[in-house]
């Protein structure tokens, strides 16, 4: 039998880093969203609805930025098979 265990390290490694990009924008997104005026979209801007929909908003705009950040990673790891002989 093959020892794979390198290869499910590395895998739950890839796993643990993805978790903390896509926490880390989430939580960027978040600061960057509490100097938002919301005064036209919800009648009380702080409000439980408006920390909702900065909640929301944080989630959808930081796993965005994520996903990118993430697929730039991915790409530029590929890119050793391009010069590799």
């Amino acid at each position: 039998m093959n020892d794979d265990s390198g290869l499910f390290a590395a895998a739950g490694l890839n796993g643990l880093f993805s978790i903390f990009v896509t926490l880390g924008c989430v939580l960027v997104a978040w600061i960057i969203l509490q100097d938002v005026n919301f005064d036209k979209i919800v009648r009380q801007s702080r409000g439980p609805k408006a920390r909702v929909l900065q909640l929301l908003l944080a989630i959808a705009l930081g796993r965005t930025v994520a996903g990118f950040i993430l697929d730039y990673w991915n790409w530029v790891g590929t890119l050793k098979w391009l010069f590799r002989q």
